[in-house]
């Protein structure tokens, strides 16, 4: 079974491949050529995990006048597509950011992006993202919050939907420099370390995505019984 993961994060794919089953091969968007900007126009995570899946099966497809993997001249023959949406769900901010995780800080439209040395525009926006997670919890008791990740699979016509959620808290500074995104602010429940803290094995064992990949493995499995 030969699956795209509708990403070219290098974290991410690494995460899921380890985790799938053998005879399933997961291919990145770059792997099939696909260039194209997905506008993630949703306002909740299966929205736009939808949107993300639709739109890459499509390209695959030749349903946006391209190429046609399946049959096409690049004969490679894909099974299926699917594709995560992450939100970071925080109790005192009602569920903020929610949807809007990747980029929560750009809604504050007087903040801009520092340049620092050393940096990529992922890790600065990142860097602006904890930085607003802290500043918004200051003084707060209440720190609890979870990690929600959803997934979609479109695959023979039939598209199906999982997740994955992990709960924990926001830490009242960063600490560690593993993983990426959130890790150094996000303390899981049952751990006294971030994520950014933790050996990236226990990390990849209780995380949100490992969990939703896990209820994916359980469907793909579905088809191999």
């Amino acid at each position: 079974m030969r699956l795209v993961f509708a990403s070219n994060n290098a974290h991410k794919l690494e995460e899921v491949r380890a985790m799938m089953p053998a005879g399933v091969e997961v291919l990145s968007l770059r792997e099939i050529g696909f260039e194209h900007e997905i506008d993630e126009t949703g306002t909740t995570l299966e929205e736009n995990s939808a949107i993300k899946s639709e739109a890459v099966w499509e390209f695959i497809n030749g349903g946006n006048g391209d190429a046609a993997l399946n049959g096409g001249n690049g004969g490679l023959m894909i099974d299926g597509v699917f594709a995560d949406d992450t939100g970071l769900e925080i109790n005192a901010l009602c569920g903020e950011p929610g949807v809007y995780t990747a980029r929560w800080y750009k809604l504050e439209p007087t903040l801009t992006l520092p340049k620092e040395k050393g940096m990529t525009d992922e890790m600065l926006t990142f860097h602006c993202n904890r930085a607003k997670a802290l500043r918004e919890l200051e003084g707060k008791e209440d720190r609890g919050c979870q990690f929600r990740t959803v997934i979609t699979l479109i695959r023979k016509g039939e598209t199906t939907q999982v997740e994955g959620i992990v709960r924990g808290r926001i830490a009242e500074q960063e600490f560690g420099e593993g993983g990426f995104g959130y890790d150094p602010v996000f303390i899981p429940e049952g751990y006294d370390k971030t994520f950014g803290e933790l050996p990236a094995e226990i990390k990849n064992q209780i995380s949100h995505r490992a969990r939703a990949v896990e209820e994916l493995v359980k469907v793909l499995k579905k088809s191999f019984i």
